[in-house]
């Protein structure tokens, strides 16, 4: 089921506001964030429009957390963060997504709630290929 008005199910332009597309995973799609204060972060949103975890399958979501993981594991060999925080929203948009967000000791908002969107750091287009391929070299 998709969304017409949802990024993760139509991308394109919707999704290009904010995300650029790295990849399909086995149930969900990996996504590197434009916005990177905290280097590295993507978003691993599940491959149907739904809201909730509760709308899954024990296999689906236990397939999905297993993509979270992986997407995680590439985050941490490509770009070594100190944490990975994980934020998981969804109250306007209710397609299922993680945010992995990584976090550095010395870096932007270390010990604290990362902000969504703070929009602070973008990149040129060859710095975003970059962190892309090092995320799928990787995977």
């Amino acid at each position: 089921m998709k969304d017409q008005n949802c990024a993760y199910c139509m991308r394109g332009d919707l999704l290009d506001a904010f995300g650029i597309y790295i990849c399909e995973l086995s149930v969900s799609t990996l996504i590197l964030f434009k916005e990177q204060s905290h280097p590295g972060r993507c978003v691993v949103a599940y491959k149907d429009h739904v809201s909730e975890l509760t709308d899954l399958s024990d296999g689906d979501r236990n397939a999905f957390f297993a993509d979270v993981a992986r997407a995680s594991r590439a985050i941490h060999a490509a770009f070594h963060p100190d944490k990975v925080n994980y934020g998981a929203y969804g109250d306007t948009g209710c397609h299922l997504h993680f945010h992995l967000v990584p976090k550095y000791r010395d870096g932007f908002e270390w010990g604290g709630v990362f902000e969504m969107n703070p929009g602070l750091k973008t990149l040129p287009p060859e710095g975003y290929e970059e962190m892309i391929q090092k995320i799928k070299d990787n995977l």
